[in-house]
């Protein structure tokens, strides 16, 4: 295997039966869905439907305690039955990611957070110091933490040992649509860590982009605004349902190697030779 090619071993062999496990949690689906920018509530909870997603990204800032905000978006979500994963979206420095966190912990009921700390505004790329920092306290403090990485090998490290059981690297800039960015950095993280789940997270645009995560050996990806802004979110909620298992199966089934020469499917050799 050389250093680009995706891990497969122990994979089941039952296709789409198969689940990915985050802390100890297994889940069918390998479709994360964020639950922001829908038309209407409605249309989020059938796009959750079509799309069969296990786990969907609610910002704390859509529940607020004192003034009942927020409680016919909560109650769709656990009339959903959907495991929930809190993000500290728009979170710029350790301390405030990490009072984001606790107060998820609370509200949710969940050790799980999806751990953001934004360095930069236009990219909105992860502040990787920070990003660490940030999950090394939450660990400490029982968090299972999901953080939204970039692709760096050194960073995955170092949120490894932070106590990291799962790594979400950037296919892209938050919203851009612009798919994988950098392949090349995606595979390398994928050879380097076969143990670890890693889902991307962020950029995805189309049902392709999804696939080619897959197809990498990655275990899931989540994505919101693909689904949410597309003209019929409930479709395009589908098509990524589909698209996401097709990727999976394909790395199940070993697909072969590129090659820089044709290969003929019809040997030459018996060919009929024919008269002048």
């Amino acid at each position: 295997m050389d250093a680009l090619t995706p891990n497969t071993a122990g994979l089941e062999t039952a296709g789409l039966a198969d689940a990915v496990d985050f802390y100890g949690t297994r889940v069918a689906s390998r479709l994360l869905l964020g639950t922001a920018q829908y038309p209407s509530p409605a249309i989020l909870a059938d796009a959750i439907r079509a799309s069969g997603a296990e786990i969907v990204t609610v910002s704390l800032r859509r529940e607020s305690g004192a003034a009942k905000a927020g409680q016919s978006f909560w109650k769709i979500i656990r009339d959903l039955g959907v495991k929930v994963l809190p993000n500290t979206a728009g979170c710029k420095t350790v301390k405030e990611a990490v009072t984001t966190a606790e107060m998820a912990r609370d509200l949710f009921d969940t050790p799980w957070v999806k751990l953001e700390v934004i360095g930069e505004d236009d990219t909105l790329q992860p502040d990787v110091f920070g990003l660490v920092e940030a999950a090394r306290i939450l660990a400490r403090d029982g968090f299972q933490v999901f953080p939204y990485t970039t692709e760096d090998l050194v960073v995955a490290e170092k949120l490894i040992s932070a106590g990291c059981e799962v790594l979400m690297p950037w296919g892209a800039p938050i919203g851009s649509g612009r798919g994988l960015n950098n392949p090349y950095g995606l595979r390398s993280l994928r050879a380097h860590f076969p143990g670890v789940p890693l889902v991307v997270d962020a950029g995805i645009g189309l049902p392709s982009h999804a696939a080619a995560a897959m197809e990498m050996g990655y275990d899931a990806v989540l994505l919101n605004t693909a689904v949410a802004k597309a003209g019929d979110p409930v479709r395009m909620a589908r098509a990524f349902a589909r698209a996401i298992e097709a990727g999976r199966e394909a790395v199940i089934a070993d697909p072969i190697d590129a090659r820089d020469m044709a290969a003929p499917s019809t040997p030459v050799m018996g060919r009929a030779v024919l008269g002048d």
